[in-house]
């Protein structure tokens, strides 16, 4: 344990000398913006700016949310480490040593609200996972706070709704996963993922609506309209515009083409347009159904070909284009993270940094500990693995982008639960057992 320990402390220290201040990337310029104009909207989490803003004096501008974000990431996978160190000895070096992989590592480095959606969630399931074997107010009060953790994840990132199931299971039942509650407990999580969104950013906040989800609408009309060769947005486009739209304007990797980007930018032109505005308002919700609905094998293709993209394809992974610029990027003075970056460039086409990879090991790691799922480190390799593969699989309905940023969790829950997933079916073994002999053994009379 205290060896355990020891490299967990050494890989906080070494994250922070290598990565420090963190890169202020393009959505963290934002949300850094709104902390100082108090701007609280639904498009950038207002939970990351609340945070930012109680936690910026520690280290102001982009070291502050690096240095929660890493200490998020090294505490989950020390008490991993500590669970694994009190259930198999010295196999628990292995943990800490896991987090330094370089998909999940070397991601810490850019501020983006995924490092500190992960880090939360990961902290969330080994909380648990340590304090498993307990009982009494200790377990309950372990359970607690992991069940706001999980809440303060899904204000982050709301499309994790449909993979927070997986952990609110296992926070209420962190000895044994039983498959049927976990059913039962599935479409409960989701509505109440659900309403905690709308309670906590329109009831108590009272953020602005900033209609997030529609740019998920246009992506949609966008790929229908390339697949089923047939404008399916609530406007009539010109010869050339209509041109664009069904042979040029489609990208798989982000919805950009339609928003910012030329020549096709004037899509989100025109449906922002002040006099007759359709982005945010009812007319492109019911385009979006009514296009799904003629061309239901359309819309699947696009999605199906943006979920490829996402976990089949090399993706867009640090975004350092500021790097040329010392004064607005501290970290280019950073000497280590520099000489990082050349085996980043090496190893970025890699199948580490497929998210395909990441799928399947969480999907073998979930495979391998399911005999042992009635234990507390199969429950936790099985629920953490299940969630991370849940949660990639979302964006094969919620993605309007590819980056790899996205896959983070993913990433993350496979490392995390490998080593309990090798040690599960060995603590098992006595409890499967003990209730072998016991189904022997008859009752006499």
């Amino acid at each position: 344990m205290l060896l355990a320990s020891g490299l967990t402390l050494a890989g906080f220290a070494v994250t922070v000398l290598a990565l420090y201040p963190g890169y202020l990337t393009n959505d963290a310029t934002y949300i850094y913006g709104y902390m100082h104009d108090w701007h609280l909207g639904d498009w950038q989490s207002p939970l990351e700016t609340i945070l930012w803003w109680l936690i910026d004096p520690l280290a102001p501008g982009p070291g502050s949310m690096f240095l929660l974000i890493v200490t998020f990431y090294w505490l989950g996978f020390g008490l991993v480490a500590l669970a694994v160190a009190q259930r198999a000895g010295a196999v628990a070096i292995a943990v800490p040593l896991l987090a330094l992989t370089p998909p999940a590592f070397i991601l810490l480095s850019m501020i983006w609200r995924d490092m500190l959606f992960s880090g939360i969630w990961l902290l969330a399931a080994a909380i648990l996972y340590l304090v498993a074997d307990r009982s009494g107010w200790l377990r309950i009060g372990a359970q607690i706070l992991a069940l706001v953790l999980i809440g303060c994840g899904i204000l982050l990132r709301p499309n994790a709704i449909v993979a927070a199931p997986f952990l609110i299971a296992y926070a209420l039942w962190p000895t044994r996963l039983q498959w049927k509650r976990t059913a039962l407990l599935f479409i409960p999580a989701v509505a109440a993922g659900y309403g905690l969104i709308h309670l906590v950013y329109y009831d108590i906040l009272n953020v602005k609506r900033e209609n997030p989800l529609h740019s998920l609408l246009v992506f949609d009309l966008g790929g229908i309209s390339y697949f089923a060769q047939e404008n399916v947005f609530p406007v009539t486009w010109t010869p050339e515009e209509n041109a664009l739209l069904l042979k040029r304007c489609y990208e798989p990797q982000h919805w950009d083409s339609y928003w910012t980007l030329e020549p096709c930018n004037f899509v989100m032109a025109r449906l922002e347009r002040k006099d007759e505005p359709i982005f945010g308002t009812q007319r492109l919700i019911d385009a979006w159904v009514s296009a799904v609905k003629a061309h239901p094998l359309a819309y699947l293709e696009h999605r199906l070909t943006v979920l490829w993209t996402l976990l089949g394809r090399e993706n867009y992974v640090l975004e350092i284009h500021k790097m040329p610029l010392p004064e607005e990027a501290p970290i280019a003075q950073n000497s280590y993270f520099r000489a990082l970056l050349p085996l980043q460039d090496a190893i970025k086409s890699s199948i580490l940094y497929r998210g395909g990879f990441w799928l399947l090991l969480a999907a073998a790691i979930a495979a391998w500990a399911w005999p042992a799922r009635l234990g507390a480190s199969g429950a936790f390799a099985v629920s953490v693995a299940a969630t991370g593969l849940a949660y990639l699989l979302s964006f094969g309905v919620f993605a309007v982008a590819t980056d790899f940023r996205y896959l983070h969790l993913g990433v993350v829950t496979a490392l995390a639960a490998l080593v309990p997933s090798l040690i599960a079916r060995r603590e098992a073994r006595p409890k499967l057992l003990k209730q072998q002999v016991a189904g022997a053994v008859k009752p006499s009379g």
